[in-house]
Parts: C-alpha cells; sequence; structure tokens
C-alpha cells in the first residue's frame, strides 16, 4: 500500500467572477523512502495539491476527492485529526519562511512548542532535539542561534530552521513547497545536498514542488508536470528529462539556460500565457501554445500510458 494515494484530487476557490478550477482531477502516490517531484509554471496547482491534502486551503477554497494516507483519508478528517497529523506524521516546509515562522517567538520556543505539543517532550529534552535537528541542517552554534528571533537569521538560515521544524518529529512524508525560492544560487545548491542528504539518512517520503528542473533533477525518483490543475505527464525523472512525451514538458526543458548548448539554442521559451482558471477552454488547456497542436487537440486527452510506467495526456502519439 503506498504511504499516500491521491486520487481525482480537485480544489475549487470560490470567487466573485465565479469559481476558479485550481486543481482538475489529479491522480498520484507515493512510497515510503521516495521522493516525488511536481513541476509546472506558477498558477498550475502544484502548491494548491499539497496545501488541499493538509486541509490548509483558504476559507474561498474546497477540495473533493481522496487523498489515503496510510489507508486514512485526509479529506474527511475534522481539524483535530488533521492537528494530530500534521507536523507529527506529515510535515511541509512552505515558500516564505519569513512569513511562516513566528516574528514574536524565538527559535527556540517556536520548536520546542512542536515538540511538545506532538511529542509529549519537557522543556529540556525538547531543547536538546531542537539543537540537534538545527546542527543536522548545519546551522553554526545551534545552542547560541537558537534562542535569537528569525529577522536575527539570514533567509538562506531561516530556510534551514523550517527544514529543521519539519524534521523535528521525523514525519513519515515531508512536503517541500520550493524550499531554495528566492535563495541565492550557493545556498540553493546547499538546500538541495541537504534535503538529499536527509533523505539518504532516513527512510523519509518528500513530496518536492518545484518551478527548479535542476532541483528536481537532481532529487526525484518520480516526477508530475502539471498544467492548469491538470497532469500532463508522469514518470520516472529518467523518463520525463531524457524521454518526454508531452509537447509541455518538452518546452519546460527548453527554457533551461544550458551551457552545453550554442547561444541561439540556449534557451526557448513557450510562447502565450497559461488558460484563464476561472474559464478553461474545451480541450487540451495547453493547445493554444503548442507547436504540435491538431484537430483532435479540441477534445480534452485522457492520461494514457505512453512507455512502461510513463504517462501522458497527450493526441500525439509521439513528440516530432
Amino acid at each position: 500500500m503506498p504511504l499516500l494515494d491521491v486520487k481525482n484530487l480537485e480544489v475549487r476557490f470560490s470567487t466573485p467572477d465565479g469559481d476558479v478550477k485550481a486543481v482538475n482531477g489529479v491522480d498520484f502516490s507515493i512510497e515510503e523512502g521516495e521522493t516525488l517531484g511536481i513541476v509546472g509554471e506558477s498558477g498550475s496547482g502544484k502548491s494548491q495539491t499539497a496545501i488541499a491534502i493538509l486541509g490548509l486551503l483558504a476559507e474561498n477554497g474546497t477540495a473533493s476527492g481522496e487523498a489515503l494516507f496510510l489507508g486514512r483519508d485526509l479529506l474527511s478528517m475534522n481539524s483535530s485529526e488533521l492537528n494530530e497529523v500534521r507536523g507529527d506524521n506529515i510535515a511541509m516546509i512552505f515558500q516564505d519562511p519569513m512569513t511562516s515562522l513566528n516574528p514574536y517567538m524565538t527559535i527556540e520556543q517556536q520548536m520546542v512548542e512542536v515538540l511538545h505539543r506532538h511529542r509529549g517532550m519537557d522543556r529540556k529534552q525538547a531543547r536538546a532535539r531542537a539543537i540537534e535537528m538545527l546542527s543536522l541542517v548545519r546551522i553554526t552554534d545551534p545552542e547560541r542561534l537558537i534562542r535569537q528571533y528569525p529577522h536575527e537569521y539570514s533567509g538562506g538560515m531561516q530556510q534551514r530552521v523550517m527544514i529543521a521544524m519539519g524534521l523535528l518529529c521525523s514525519p513519515a512524508l515531508l512536503i517541500a513547497d520550493e524550499p531554495a525560492t528566492a535563495l541565492d544560487v550557493t545556498v540553493e545548491i546547499q538546500i538541495k545536498n541537504l534535503m538529499r542528504d536527509i533523505r539518504e539518512k532516513s527512510n523519509m517520503a518528500v513530496l518536492l514542488i518545484s518551478h527548479d528542473l535542476g532541483i528536481v533533477a537532481g532529487s526525484c525518483d518520480r516526477v508530475i508536470v502539471m498544467y492548469a490543475g491538470l497532469v500532463m505527464e508522469y514518470g520516472t525523472v529518467e523518463d520525463i528529462f531524457y524521454r518526454p512525451r508531452h509537447p509541455y514538458t518538452l518546452g519546460l526543458l527548453r527554457s533551461v539556460p544550458r551551457l552545453d548548448k550554442a547561444e541561439e539554442e540556449q534557451m526557448q521559451t513557450i510562447p502565450g500565457n497559461p488558460p484563464n482558471l476561472l474559464d478553461l477552454p474545451e480541450g487540451c488547456p495547453f493547445r493554444e501554445r503548442c507547436e504540435f497542436a491538431f484537430d483532435a487537440c479540441s477534445s480534452l486527452p485522457g492520461l494514457t500510458e505512453a512507455a512502461p510506467g510513463q504517462f501522458k495526456r497527450c493526441h500525439l502519439d509521439k513528440l516530432p
């Protein structure tokens, strides 16, 4: 049985202009110890997929479908039941640590509170565990820095603190939403290596959400490519990066700068803009931007197996 099995997940947001269709029937599973990546442009539904699973949608948001975690449906749990799961069995690293950490509490107070709530540790035990985790994420002099407030940390250090807090209770599943966003390249590489090292030392599963294909390529076992709230392609990291089957996946890969290509081949952008989620077009939502679109694209293709273990949502038999 998968650790997490998501079936027909849909997310809707009610607005004065109508319903925003953020996620439109997403299916995937994560095995114990596996790292699954979700990639796509901003607004493709990556973050809302994770937020819906944890029951953290905004007040105007609703989720339907199933998200079975060890056989229990997260989407049918009440707030009290979800609070027992969140931070304990499932932890999440959010995009922006500067808005995720409480500015009025020291790092020690915030980490100790998690351990007291979920592990019943007293202050001395919890402080020792918190220092241990800060050391694991390579915060220097954690005994001193743990007494400081978030604003006294750099952006990279705050992100390390968020990772340490996510790992405090040794969760079975860690959801990392853009864990290196807004960081400089050096710190980004350090965060990527840190995530890989932690994964190798434990049997924790990771759901990695990112627009950075380099981080995904170096960290994941399987990858989901999302567009307009749909899964457009799904396969192993090798399949997605070396044998893409969907034009959108190909477009994402072409948009990555390359040092091994001639200057005129280095980077190509995907023309146009993503569709309006208030009024999704009929048929394939990518067809207006797709260089290979043809008549059949006026109907929405299903997700079919293009090769063993690799699925695509496209009418093309193969990319030209």
